[in-house]
C-alpha cells in the first residue's frame, strides 16, 4: 500500500496501527492547522517516525501517534502562522467536502467549522494544540503533556485559558444543522434570484464577509461588517446574473455550504455562521489552492 507517496508494507504491525487511526491522525492535524495539504504532510512526517519506533515498548499505539502527529503539527503550526501574517487579505481554513455522519456528531461538527477554526486561529499554537487535544479528542492532560513538552500543572492552565478565549468568541447557543440548513436554503434562492431584500432578511444586523483568494482570485482584502454592505457586496459579485452562477447545498466541515460555479468552473465554497436564525459570519473561500477537498468525502473522526 502507499502513505502519501511512501510505499509500505501491507500487513506489518506498524503499518496495521497506522492505517487504523489514519482518520483521527487526520482530524487532529486538521483542527491544529485549518489546511489538509498541511495535514497530510504531517502524516507523512508521523509515518516516517513511526516506522523506526520499537512497538514492543509502545503500550497505547493509538496515544503514541496522536503524540507525534501533534508535535509535527505544532512545528508546521508555528511556521504556518509566521505564513500566514503575509497572507494577501483574510485567511480563512480549507474547506473540506464531509460526509453526513460528521454532521451528525455535534461536537466534532463544532470544532471543524469554519467559525470554530477561525477562533482557533487566534490562539497561540501551543494553546491550538492543548484545546484541540483536550476539548475535541478528550485526551488526558498528562498525554497532553507529553505531547507538547509541557508538565500536566501547565497544560491545565493553559487548558483553562484556552477554554475561556474559545468561549468567549463562541456563539451563544448552538444551532442544527436543520436550522443552518433553512437558513442556507434561504440564502440560496436570494443569490439566485438577485433579491437584495432577501439577502438582507436572512443576514444579522451585525453580520461579517470574509472572502478569501489568496492573492490569486480577486477577493475583499478586509472583512466587510454589517447587512447592508454585505448584501450589497454579495449581490454585486455573487448573486445569479444571465445565468452564469450556480449555487449548489453541499456539506463542508460537518455543516450545509454552497459551492459556487461560474461558467460551469468552480469559483468557491461559502460557510456559514447562524446564531437566531440569521447569519452572523460568511466565509467565502475563492484560493484554488484551497479548493482540492471539495469534490470527494474526506472521513473525519474522534475515534
Amino acid at each position: 500500500m502507499r502513505t502519501r507517496g511512501l510505499a509500505v508494507e501491507a500487513h506489518d504491525p506498524a503499518t496495521e496501527s497506522f492505517v487504523a487511526h489514519r482518520n483521527l491522525l487526520f482530524t487532529v492535524a486538521y483542527e491544529m492547522l485549518g489546511s489538509a495539504a498541511d495535514a497530510e504532510d504531517v502524516l507523512q512526517e508521523t509515518w516516517l517516525r513511526w516506522v523506526k519506533v520499537d512497538l514492543a515498548e509502545v503500550a497505547d499505539p493509538r496515544a503514541y501517534l496522536v503524540r507525534i502527529t501533534t508535535r509535527q503539527a505544532l512545528n508546521r503550526l508555528r511556521t504556518a502562522s509566521r505564513r500566514r501574517e503575509a497572507y494577501v487579505g483574510p485567511w480563512l481554513p480549507e474547506p473540506l467536502l464531509t460526509a453526513p455522519d460528521v454532521a451528525e456528531d455535534a461536537e466534532l461538527a463544532e470544532s471543524v467549522s469554519m467559525a470554530m477554526m477561525l477562533v482557533l486561529e487566534t490562539l497561540s499554537p501551543t494553546e491550538r494544540a492543548v484545546f484541540v487535544l483536550r476539548e475535541a479528542f478528550d485526551v488526558g492532560y498528562e498525554e497532553i503533556a507529553a505531547a507538547v513538552g509541557k508538565t500536566p500543572a501547565a497544560v491545565r492552565q493553559i487548558a483553562h485559558r484556552a477554554r475561556r478565549h474559545v468561549d468567549a468568541r463562541r456563539p451563544r447557543a448552538a444551532v442544527s444543522p436543520g436550522q443552518t440548513r433553512a437558513v442556507m436554503e434561504s440564502f440560496r434562492l436570494a443569490l439566485e434570484t438577485g433579491d437584495l431584500q432577501g439577502l438582507l432578511d436572512v443576514l444579522a444586523p451585525e453580520t461579517v464577509l470574509l472572502t478569501d483568494g489568496g492573492g490569486l482570485r480577486k477577493a475583499a482584502v478586509r472583512p466587510i461588517v454589517t447587512a447592508d454592505k454585505v448584501a450589497r457586496f454579495v449581490a454585486g459579485r455573487l448573486a445569479a446574473r444571465g445565468g452564469t452562477m450556480a449555487f449548489t447545498l453541499t456539506t463542508a466541515n460537518g455543516s450545509p455550504a454552497l459551492l459556487v460555479h461560474r461558467e460551469g468552473e468552480l469559483d468557491g465554497v461559502i460557510a456559514i455562521s447562524v446564531e437566531d436564525d440569521r447569519i452572523t459570519g460568511l466565509y467565502y473561500v475563492r484560493n484554488p489552492e484551497k479548493l482540492t477537498r471539495v469534490a470527494s468525502e474526506t472521513p473525519l473522526t474522534r475515534a
